[in-house]
């Protein structure tokens, strides 16, 4: 179709499967030219627990996505998700190795190299390495070190982890879907490509993705990644929540929260009334919009304290001046972002795909944020190798066991 850059994004969430196919355009921005999305079966908060229901998911929204396109595509970058995940922080040193002391691309590539060399369990795998700042002869905060002199080379670096067996079971549902993956990426990390504002990563931000099974946390400073959390707590609870509370079944009580969930009383009103669909057998009756939002409002802002714990657990210095970028499918429901606010005491904004085309009227959607971010995420990997650029030093790893999966299925 004329097209030969196209990028595809599989975002394997609890409740939906979203693909996104797009191309990377000259001014920056992305150009969303494909959309699909299937109803998510085989996943229990971010992990596979059905292979088969997963890659029958996979496969039904990635086949949407390429009809709207008009286009096959091979290969896709894949986000991850999953109480599983983890991270820890690490240093690397090298002695720069030109006699001229310049430091060069493969100066870089030794020192992430070193970062990665850390102690883990034996059933993890790295997942990333992001350099947090280079260091060159004690001079710190440098963001890209080639070209300069040095004698001494040195990085702070992020690093996730990942349950094996976890990453395995999607990559596997992933191929069997009929996909090579070229990439796996922490959710919050692409969410964050999608979300964030280049000044609120050089102030201080944290991206907040809550999906429906999980909650995923990026914490960024000075421009680059400081710490990743995921906490086992998102839309689904909150949905539960108000099966139990107004005694209706899961479906019905998914549809009540979208259509007329609140997350703050103040906003409610007692004279509105919400018709409420009752178990097998009971008769329909109907309860104020206030009465709804007073069982929505404590998961929520239990979902906010669990998310200042974190913030306070990653160590971060100082005050958070970006404030947090609420992002995901359930970031939707009114008034989070006030009781976010309050909670937190900073200021919370929800977050949507920015500098996006084509589509924008589907993907300009908190809920599509993993899967554009995933499309801004394998422009910039793939501008860098052209250009001969560092790598997250993680890909190596993550490519053999790609490989050997391949070789299996």
């Amino acid at each position: 179709m004329g097209r030969r850059n196209l990028i595809l994004g599989v975002d394997v969430g609890t409740t939906k499967v979203a693909a996104v196919v797009g191309e990377p355009l000259e001014d920056g921005r992305t150009s969303v030219v494909g959309v699909g999305t299937s109803a998510s079966r085989g996943i229990r908060k971010g992990v596979v627990v059905d292979i088969e229901a997963t890659v029958r998911a996979v496969a039904e929204a990635v086949e949407k996505a390429e009809r709207m396109a008009g286009a096959r595509i091979r290969s896709a970058y894949v986000a991850i998700a999953g109480s599983h995940l983890g991270s820890t922080n690490n240093r690397g040193v090298v002695a720069v190795a030109r006699e001229d002391r310049e430091i060069t691309a493969q100066d870089v590539e030794r020192v992430m190299e070193a970062a990665r060399v850390v102690s883990i369990p034996p059933d993890r795998e790295i997942v990333h390495v992001i350099p947090r700042q280079f260091v060159v002869d004690g001079n710190d905060g440098i963001r890209d070190p080639v070209g300069m002199l040095g004698v001494r080379l040195e990085v702070e670096a992020h690093i996730v982890t990942g349950s094996i067996t976890s990453i395995q079971n999607l990559l596997r549902s992933v191929y069997r879907a009929g996909l090579e993956v070229e990439e796996v990426v922490v959710s919050s990390l692409a969410s964050a490509e999608a979300v964030l504002l280049p000044a609120e990563k050089d102030l201080g931000a944290v991206v907040m993705d809550l999906g429906g099974g999980t909650c995923d946390l990026a914490v960024f400073s000075g421009g680059s990644l400081f710490f990743t959390s995921t906490l086992p707590v998102g839309g689904e609870h909150i949905t539960g929540d108000v099966a139990v509370g107004l005694r209706t079944p899961i479906p019905q009580a998914e549809k009540i929260k979208v259509e007329r969930g609140l997350a703050r009383a103040e906003l409610a009103s007692e004279a509105a009334m919400v018709d409420i669909p009752s178990l097998a057998g009971q008769e329909p009756r109907q309860v104020s919009e206030r009465v709804l939002a007073e069982i929505i409002y404590p998961r929520v802002q239990e979902i906010f304290s669990l998310v200042g714990r974190e913030i306070k657990r990653s160590g971060f210095p100082g005050l958070i001046p970006g404030g947090v970028v609420v992002t995901g499918g359930a970031a939707q429901l009114r008034g989070l972002t006030d009781v976010g606010a309050a909670e937190l005491g900073l200021p919370v904004r929800l977050g949507v795909p920015e500098e996006v085309c084509g589509l924008d009227d589907i993907v300009g959607n908190p809920a599509f944020s993993t899967g554009v971010g995933l499309l801004r995420y394998a422009a910039r990997a793939r501008g860098e190798a052209a250009a001969g650029g560092r790598t997250s030093g993680a890909r190596s790893a993550l490519s053999r066991l790609a490989a050997w999966l391949k070789e299996m299925i």
